[in-house]
């Protein structure tokens, strides 16, 4: 069962469903989600390292388990709700305050504008 922060490898549809591509993802369902569901709830991750809105730095020190090859951006705009079994590897656990950044992100989108 995935667990909550975990870095796996997925194949993630284009926002305009024309193709796919194996690309990390972090999981950010939570244990009970993951046990009872077959889905999983995930944001992208990406080597771009261009300035975007809503997307937070990661790198290797961020990480409870694993290593990164490079710095890398968790894009909190791109979040998806994935079946468990395309899971094709898992290669990484963030820690709990980074998990603790993507949720304000996400937050920070899906407040009110004033």
């Amino acid at each position: 069962m995935p667990s909550q922060g975990e870095i796996v490898l997925i194949p993630v549809p284009f926002t305009d469903l024309s193709s796919q591509k194996r690309r990390p993802v972090i999981i950010i369902s939570n244990t009970t989600y993951n046990q009872f569901s077959k889905d999983m709830v995930v944001v992208a991750m990406t080597s771009n390292l261009s300035e975007k809105a809503y997307a937070l730095p990661l790198l290797s020190e961020d990480l409870a388990i694993g290593a990164l090859n490079r710095t890398s951006m968790i894009r909190t705009d791109k979040i998806y709700t994935l079946e468990q079994s395309l899971i094709v590897k898992s290669f990484g656990m963030v820690l709990p305050q980074v998990i603790d950044r993507i949720f304000d992100e996400i937050k920070s989108i899906l407040e009110t504008s004033k």
